[in-house]
């Protein structure tokens, strides 16, 4: 069992910040937030759901393989297949846990699971022993924990302690929770399960009313010495509790919270970086600690302070969570070695010399653009692009867009598609429009486009644009990502970004409940 005076931070930016709509990312992208998580010291990685796919199953194992400081997890749902799978998986890891659950709350065990309580208490039983079989680190997750009756999960709980499970994770499943009810919850729970000081207790809370933060925080206080979390909060519907911001509270506030974080902050602004460019979802400026405003005063007030004494309004400094860390790194005059010495330090592992030499070719090409290159310059060059060796069913070959005022714009696009090349003309309300129409004449998908989003990935008006859009269809939902100095370009590279996901096989299950 962990020492009492650690707060575990358990991240599940892989399985549950992967469930966020169009958020899915590759076994290659998983592994680079891996490396990401584990070089910030994370406690546990989530790395996913080895039964939901043959894909999650390769992310779990590769993740598993590869990294060595962090301990690796795959989540189960209470059965033996779903068990021995995730067990399979994690085979070769340095440390690994099994992480299983079952639903108990009365609504979701007579309509959902269709058991009596007494069965749902030994099938947990069983399972908790199952995973015991393959790993002395089990988490027994209670499904559904807030709207379950607390004699029932005190009897639960106490049942599979003494079947093994050495943490107990309490999820507020629907985001419903308010932080001194979440907290009375935890407290009452380890005041009543005699065996409660055999297992670390953990929380997993969902930001549906924008609380996950302050009820993880309220159970921390009360007792809970593990938080599950995501970096940037991602994660399905209004997302989890903020890793950033769960870390930076507790360090923040040593007075409220004095125990042991393992965690490297510095590395916290890179970690989110990496995973908002992978998944297609941007940072809003105003968000805490990773926002691009979060350091930013413009009140002449608060900049007067600010230069007197920098605690008048600053309660962290921006350099501690990695803001400015990463200064400009690369230019066009920047030789191979220092190319792949930077980007491995980033995380990224070219697995060839010709992987190399086509990764070299594109930051030369983007540094005769393009004069300083920063880190956020090469995540954006290894994301929606065929540099890792992604799926490129359609590729982007020659565009040229003619748009002046008083005049329809027009776009002339030609792709590359399974070999052959093919060209189309179209028009619309501006020249991103007309190229997204150029494109479907060609490829006729039948797409719904949902979002459209520009980002600037660094500052100056030689900034390359990122690109993000949401494609729909048949209730499937794809990101697609794409970054250039030319926005239309980096527009059109997004969209055939999301038409190569969509080619591939949507095979994943999501059997589990939202945990």
């Amino acid at each position: 069992m962990s020492n009492k005076n650690k707060l575990v931070i358990f991240d599940t930016t892989l399985r549950d910040g992967e469930q966020s709509p169009g958020a899915s990312m590759t076994k290659d992208e998983k592994l680079r937030i891996a490396k990401s998580l584990e070089k910030m010291k994370v406690d546990v990685i989530e790395a996913g759901f080895a039964i939901a796919s043959q894909g999650d199953f390769e992310s779990v194992k590769t993740i598993a393989d590869t990294i060595r400081n962090s301990r690796i997890c795959s989540l189960s749902r209470a059965l033996d297949k779903d068990i021995d799978r995730a067990a399979e998986a994690l085979r070769g890891a340095e440390a690994s846990r099994i992480h299983t659950f079952i639903a108990t709350s009365p609504i979701h065990m007579q309509y959902k699971l269709q058991m009596e309580p007494a069965a749902v208490v030994e099938q947990a039983v069983h399972a908790v022993k199952r995973a015991r079989n393959y790993t002395d680190d089990v988490e027994f997750s209670c499904e559904d924990a807030g709207r379950s009756e607390i004699d029932f999960l005190c009897r639960i709980i106490e049942a599979a302690i003494d079947a093994g499970a050495t943490t107990i994770n309490i999820p507020d499943t629907v985001g419903y929770a308010i932080p001194d009810e979440f907290g009375r919850t935890i407290k009452t729970l380890l005041g009543r399960i005699p065996n409660a000081d055999k297992a670390i207790f953990s929380v997993h809370c969902h930001n549906d009313l924008g609380l996950a933060v302050a009820n993880s925080l309220s159970a921390v206080q009360n007792g809970a010495r593990q938080v599950e979390c995501t970096i940037n909060g991602l994660g399905e519907r209004a997302g989890n509790a903020s890793l950033e911001e769960i870390v930076m509270a507790a360090r923040t506030r040593v007075d409220l919270f004095d125990f042991d974080v393992n965690i490297d902050a510095t590395q916290i602004v890179p970690c989110s970086r990496l995973v908002s460019t992978i998944t297609g979802f941007p940072v809003q400026p105003n968000k805490a600690i990773v926002g691009a405003n979060a350091f930013a005063h413009e009140s002449g007030i608060h900049q007067d302070g600010i230069l007197k004494h920098r605690e008048t309004y600053e309660i962290m400094q921006a350099q501690d969570v990695g803001w400015h860390a990463n200064s400009l790194v690369l230019g066009k005059h920047s030789g191979r070695s220092a190319f792949r010495a930077r980007i491995e330090e980033i995380g990224i592992t070219l697995e060839s010399e010709t992987a190399l030499n086509e990764a070299f070719f594109a930051f030369k090409e983007l540094a005769d653009k393009k004069h300083e290159i920063f880190d956020e310059d090469l995540q954006a060059l290894f994301s929606g692009t065929k540099v890792l060796g992604g799926n490129e069913h359609y590729s982007l070959v020659c565009l040229s867009v003619c748009s002046e005022t008083g005049v329809i714009p027009v776009s002339k696009v030609t792709l590359l598609i399974d070999g052959e090349e093919r060209t189309a003309q179209g028009s619309g309300s501006g020249p991103v429009d007309a190229t997204y129409k150029a494109i479907e004449s060609i490829v006729g998908s039948g797409v719904n486009l949902q979002l459209y989003s520009v980002n600037a990935i660094t500052s100056g008006t030689d900034s390359q644009g990122e690109v993000t859009v949401r494609l729909e269809l048949n209730g499937r939902i794809v990101n697609g990502l794409g970054a250039d100095t030319d926005i239309v370009i980096a527009s059109a590279k997004a969209y055939l970004h999301a038409l190569n996901a969509m080619q591939g096989e949507d095979s994943k299950q999501h059997p589990q409940g939202d945990v």
